[in-house]
C-alpha cells in the first residue's frame, strides 16, 4: 500500500478515536519537570507505580530539580522505588539534572528553547535516554511537535498492515509526523488553541486535565499529544499483547479483512 494511503488511515483513526473519546489530557503531572520525572520512571514498568513513586518523590519535597539536586541518592533510590530498577532510574535522574546545570544553569525554559532537532539528539546522548523518552521530554514537557512511538503503536499498526511491528522507531514516527500534520491545519484554522469541554467521562487512555495536559501548544504539538494518547487507549482497552477485543474497538471497522476490496 502506497505511503500516502497510509498516511491517509492514519487521519482517519485520529478522527474517528477523538470523536469516541475526546481529549486524553496527556502528560498528568503539575510541572515539567515532573514529566520528565515521569518519562524516566514509566520505562519497563505500570503507570500505577510510577504514580506512587512520584507521590513519595511530591511527599517528601523533592519533585523538582532543586530536590533531585540535593536530595542523596540513597534517598532517591528509597522515594521512587516502587517504580522499578530504582537504582538505575535514581542515578540516571541525577545525570539528568547535572546535565540541566551544567548546559543550562539548571533552567528547563532554557533547556526547552532550544530547537527541537538539537535538543533531541542532546537528549539522546544522555545515559538511560531512548527515542521514546526523549520524544515524551520533547512533547510533554517542552511542547515540541514530535510524535512518540511505543509499544501499543506498533501493534496497532501491525495488527491494521500498515507496518510491521518491527519497523524502525523514525520510520514510525515520520509516519505519523507527516500524517497528522494536514489535521493540525485544519484544527489551527478552525478553532486555534481552543480545547472542546467534554463531559462524558474519561474515556480511552484519559487522565483528568492537569497543568500540564491543559498548557498552551501549538496545534501539531497538540495533535501529536491527542493521538498517542489515544493509541495507548486502544492498546490498553482492547489491542491487547495476547488478545485482541476487535469487536468493542472504534477502529474495529477499519481492520483489514474488513474493508471494501478495491
Amino acid at each position: 500500500m502506497a505511503v500516502d494511503q497510509h498516511q491517509q488511515q492514519i487521519r482517519t483513526f485520529y478522527r474517528a478515536l477523538f470523536r469516541s473519546w475526546g481529549p486524553q489530557h496527556w502528560w498528568p503531572a503539575q510541572s515539567r519537570f515532573e514529566v520528565i520525572v515521569g518519562a524516566y520512571l514509566t520505562q519497563n514498568t505500570a503507570w500505577t507505580n510510577v504514580e506512587e513513586a512520584l507521590a513519595n518523590l511530591r511527599a517528601a519535597h523533592v519533585l523538582s530539580v532543586r530536590g533531585v539536586r540535593g536530595v542523596s541518592l540513597a534517598e532517591l533510590e528509597l522515594l521512587i522505588r516502587p517504580a522499578g530498577y530504582f537504582r538505575q532510574k535514581a542515578k540516571r535522574l541525577k545525570l539528568f539534572v547535572a546535565f540541566l546545570d551544567r548546559e543550562y544553569a539548571g533552567s528547563l525554559r532554557k533547556l526547552f528553547a532550544r530547537p527541537t532537532h538539537v535538543l533531541r539528539e542532546e537528549l539522546l546522548n544522555l545515559h538511560g535516554i531512548g527515542p521514546e523518552t526523549a520524544d515524551s521530554i520533547l512533547l510533554y514537557a517542552g511542547n515540541h511537535p514530535v510524535f512518540v512511538v511505543d509499544a501499543y503503536t506498533r501493534r496497532v499498526l501491525d495488527r491494521h498492515e500498515i507496518l510491521p511491528e518491527k519497523a524502525g522507531y523514525e520510520e514510525i514516527r515520520k509516519l505519523f509526523e507527516e500524517a497528522l500534520a494536514p489535521v493540525a491545519d485544519s484544527v489551527a484554522a478552525s478553532d486555534g488553541s481552543k480545547r472542546r469541554n467534554w463531559t462524558a467521562g474519561l474515556r480511552g487512555a484519559a487522565h483528568t486535565p492537569s497543568a500540564m495536559s491543559t498548557a498552551k501548544r501549538t496545534a501539531l504539538a497538540q495533535v501529536y499529544n491527542e493521538m498517542q494518547g489515544l493509541i495507548v487507549g486502544v492498546g490498553k482497552n482492547y489491542c491487547g499483547k495476547s488478545q485482541a477485543r476487535c469487536d468493542e474497538c472504534p477502529l474495529q471497522k477499519f481492520l483489514p479483512h474488513l474493508l471494501p476490496k478495491v
